[in-house]
């Protein structure tokens, strides 16, 4: 996960992938709302999981899987490591969508590393989908393809889809999606149906500021977390949720914030009759139905 300059690496051995957007977020800022995490992958070799407690950081993703080739060799350190010093925690897939299919990803991210459980530790699996970190490469004998992968903005909003619709049979969970506008728009155009899936937007503003920017085309209105930074104040990268500490504990645990928890339980406090089953309600079907 990342933005900057485009950085490809010799073989396909899980880079990040980074636009060309400027790295102006460097140093100690960060928004002054929500809930600091971070997300790291094998590059950071040696993570000072306390320090980043200290530093205010309270989750953390952390990079399982690529394609269907590539495994972080220090996912499970990483991923004890968070959770050691208190932290919420989850795992991130990098996909290559034109390497396998959505499910055959999904499959091999859930078999590496990308679980979920409702123990309110646990975020909820990432599909990080963006730029084409191989861009115009042939790598053993495979061509990736331009920055979409060589594929349309329908055969790409299918593929997500289809690895989202597996993550969710397998996990009980739609996985949140990791991209940036730019990207998004310019691959899969406006495409509706994507509402459902967490938004993780990664945007580096040209000054500090506590706006996000504009957020990928065709489904949300909001994102659950920020990517703000590569470059500090968190190892790796730095990002914000959305929300409250409350509301990311919902999250983790049931994907249904606190926030929104409350408003609906304070809309049945004054509507008595609102999920209360009825007896007497009888239907339009002569007969009956039958329980089958």
């Amino acid at each position: 996960m990342g933005q900057g300059s485009k950085r490809v690496a010799s073989t396909p051995t899980g880079a990040k992938s980074l636009t060309t957007q400027s790295l102006s977020t460097e140093g100690t800022w960060s928004p002054t709302f929500g809930v600091q995490g971070l997300d790291v992958s094998g590059y950071q070799t040696s993570v000072n999981w306390q320090q980043q407690w200290n530093m205010g950081a309270r989750f953390a993703y952390v990079k399982a899987s690529e394609g269907n080739y590539f495994t972080n060799s220090l996912f499970g350190s990483q991923y004890q490591g968070a959770r050691n010093v208190g932290m919420i925690r989850g795992a991130y897939h990098f996909a290559i969508p034109n390497w396998s299919s959505g499910a055959d990803q999904a499959r091999y991210f859930v078999q590496n590393g990308g679980g979920w459980s409702a123990d309110s530790y646990t975020l909820p699996p990432v599909l990080d989908i963006e730029f084409n970190p191989y861009e115009n490469k042939t790598i053993n004998g495979f061509y990736f393809g331009d920055t979409c992968y060589g594929m349309s903005p329908s055969q790409l909003s299918s593929w997500v889809r289809d690895f989202g619709s597996t993550m969710s049979s397998l996990t009980g969970r739609l996985p949140v999606i990791y991209t940036n506008t730019s990207w998004w728009n310019q691959c899969l155009g406006n495409p509706g149906g994507f509402g459902d899936y967490p938004l993780w937007v990664a945007s580096y503003p040209g000054a500090f500021t506590n706006n996000a920017g504009p957020l990928p085309s065709g489904s949300w209105a909001n994102y659950s977390i920020w990517q703000y930074s590569s470059t500090g104040p968190l190892t790796g990268d730095s990002n914000v949720w959305n929300g409250s500490y409350t509301d990311l504990v919902a999250f983790a645990n049931a994907g249904i914030p606190y926030g929104a928890s409350k408003a609906i339980a304070d809309v049945a406090a004054v509507s008595p009759g609102l999920g209360k089953s009825v007896s007497g309600l009888k239907t339009g079907l002569r007969g009956g139905v039958s329980q089958g």
